[in-house]
């Protein structure tokens, strides 16, 4: 269903801009946080509704421990409710870092002469996702700079060469994509090669912010940027996410800025981004920014519960820009996915001997290098249930349809016993003895707490996947 204008009779907010400076910062400055409204907003949010740029800017405002307290509470209780205790991961991965922007904050940047340029071809990007299937990795979210080499059809030629690679038992199941915004038909043409989520990220939603990070290529344009998943939409695209940059601006004033963003595509398309990110400036080649706008670890986790409670059904992405540590604390606070595994200088999957960063080579450092095996170890240390489900896009339940599943929470009625099928496969296929041995007791533990009927069907589709089956879902 797409936003009928006629039929709402409201003016068509499509592909138009809808961030205005003085709107995010007068709900800031005059959003007064006492105690009792924020418990009220609180539990409006635990009903599972989202909540206004009003009372995000609240909670946003909210001070002191004990109210601080509170909010994290509340985002890990909401959290439980909506997903379960399932952690989906993927990996990132890097296919040409040729870019035509300039941009304060990237390594990438056109004007970094000491930039090593590259672009995999196809059969590097084989091997890449050779070295990926031998990790155990099912989902893959794949990064383009923004150049022209990197066209449409360059970007939907990479998508069916990866999905086609299999090794042994490994294959990609579903492919996402970071990368440039695109017109209509360009966004069609990737559409049609069968991604999953479409990933923009503004950067930042202050406009005069954005123009000073920002001094060459497309991506200057800070319209053309914030209206692009309205295209990707048109073009049949509805599974996309959003994500801010933060360290660029104002922390709360990002943190209204997604939420104005989920209001806009929700009002127009009627269903919201899939997920947003959050990543925080990290180290970069060149780096050239203002460090007055640095986001502290406890700012940081703050934001992470806010976005959970602002946007219930939304998934929410950390990322290995940040430690073990910080990532441990944030999962609890409402976060779906992560990372594992990641490496993002290209080629270094497959390069064993390359296990040095190189800020030259990369984007900006990771802070958290583990491996898939160590951070699913530690998942299942802490009571978390990994997932490499990707059987939402096999059974249509994406865009709106996506939204009735997830909107009142019954999607765990599917992620939780999906979530058990495919760490039984990873178990089967890539575990070591004492990581096996962990996974199948939470799996037996997460069994049971599943309704009789679907339990049952669960525990048959594991048998049939010892025996060798493999892909089953629900």
């Amino acid at each position: 269903m797409r936003f009928s204008p006629e039929k709402l009779s409201i003016p068509d907010q499509r592909m138009k801009s809808f961030i205005d400076p003085d709107e995010l910062w007068h709900f800031i400055n005059n959003a007064k946080a006492d105690k009792l409204r924020v418990r009220e907003i609180i539990s409006k949010s635990l009903e599972k509704q989202r909540l206004t740029l009003e009372e995000t800017a609240v909670l946003v405002n909210a001070s002191g421990t004990d109210l601080l307290e509170e909010i994290k509470k509340g985002a890990k209780e909401l959290k439980i409710k909506v997903y379960g205790n399932r952690i989906v991961l993927f990996a990132p991965l890097y296919v040409g870092n040729k870019c035509s922007n300039n941009c304060k904050y990237c390594g990438f940047r056109a004007s970094n002469r000491e930039a090593v340029r590259k672009t995999l071809d196809d059969s590097e990007l084989k091997l890449e996702v050779e070295a990926l299937e031998d990790n155990g990795q099912k989902r893959l979210i794949l990064v383009y700079g923004e150049h022209p080499e990197y066209s449409a059809e360059y970007i939907a030629h990479t998508v069916k060469l990866v999905y086609g690679i299999k090794k042994g038992h490994g294959e990609i199941r579903r492919v996402n994509i970071n990368a440039a915004p695109f017109d209509i038909d360009g966004f069609r043409k990737i559409g049609e090669a069968g991604i999953g989520t479409y990933q923009v990220f503004q950067e930042t939603y202050h406009p005069e912010a954005y123009s000073w990070y920002h001094l060459g290529g497309r991506k200057r344009d800070f319209d053309w940027r914030l209206t692009s998943l309205d295209r990707a939409q048109e073009a049949g695209i509805d599974d996309v996410g959003i994500g801010a940059l933060f360290g660029l601006y104002d922390w709360r004033y990002e943190v209204l800025g997604l939420v104005r963003h989920t209001n806009h595509l929700e009002a127009c398309y009627n269903v919201g981004p899939h997920t947003i990110s959050f990543p925080r400036i990290k180290d970069a080649a060149k780096l050239n920014l203002k460090e007055e706008y640095n986001v502290s670890d406890n700012d940081f986790k703050k934001l992470v519960a806010i976005l959970r409670l602002a946007v219930p059904y939304t998934g929410l992405i950390l990322t290995a820009r940040e430690t073990p540590d910080v990532r441990r604390e944030v999962m609890e606070y409402g976060v779906s996915q992560i990372d594992g595994g990641t490496k993002i200088e290209l080629g270094s999957y497959s390069d064993l001997k390359n296990e040095e960063q190189n800020l030259n080579r990369e984007q900006f450092k990771i802070g958290d290098p583990r491996s898939l095996a160590e951070v699913i170890d530690e998942l299942l240390t802490h009571d978390y249930l990994p997932s490499f489900c990707t059987s939402c896009y096999r059974m249509g339940r994406t865009g709106e349809h996506f939204m009735e599943f997830s909107v009142p929470g019954f999607i765990k009625r599917f992620c939780t016993p999906n979530a058990i099928l495919t760490l039984s496969e990873y178990i089967c296929d890539y575990a070591s003895g004492e990581l096996a041995e962990k996974g199948w007791k939470v799996i037996d533990k997460n069994l049971h707490t599943l309704e009789d009927g679907v339990m049952r069907t669960t525990m048959e589709k594991i048998d049939r996947i010892k025996m060798g089956e493999r892909d089953l879902y629900f």
